[in-house]
């Protein structure tokens, strides 16, 4: 069986665009919690950015675990252990990525009323595990290329 090229263009336009959401997020995130809350529709761009940014991270891991054959999912948290257990992702990683869908799953489905302030304070303190989930990637993606 003729094994298929890890699809590494759509990785690369994820990985630009996770880089492009943040760096959006950062020009437009305030100060304050006050002053966020306060931002009406450029707050839910900000939430929409980060959105986006946080389905590109589980699309390269979903990529990737298919591209290489690492195993069939039977949910998205085996789509992580499996990029765990080649090396693709860190331990420590793993658990930013697990918080950062339980972030998204609060924007995407309003459970119950967003805390502003809360979702501030999270931004401010994790976008940059974003970036630093794209220079993982990076890092191991020459050689996730050559492995096929």
């Amino acid at each position: 069986m003729k094994k298929k090229p890890v699809r590494e263009t759509i990785i690369r336009i994820k990985i630009q665009e996770i880089i492009e959401g943040v760096s959006l997020v950062e020009e437009a995130l305030p100060e304050s919690a006050e002053e966020f809350r306060t931002l009406g529709l450029v707050k839910d761009g900000i939430y929409k950015r980060i959105e986006f940014a946080i389905e590109d991270v589980f699309d390269i891991c979903a990529i990737l675990n298919a591209d290489l054959m690492l195993g069939v999912p039977g949910e998205d948290e085996d789509i992580l252990l499996h990029c765990v257990n080649e090396g693709i992702i860190t331990k420590d990683m793993r658990e930013k990525i697990h918080g950062m869908r339980g972030f998204r799953n609060i924007v995407v489905h309003r459970y119950g009323k967003i805390d502003d302030t809360l979702a501030f304070h999270l931004l401010s303190e994790n976008l940059s595990d974003l970036l630093q989930f794209t220079e993982e990637i990076e890092t191991v993606l020459p050689t996730l290329l050559t492995r096929r």
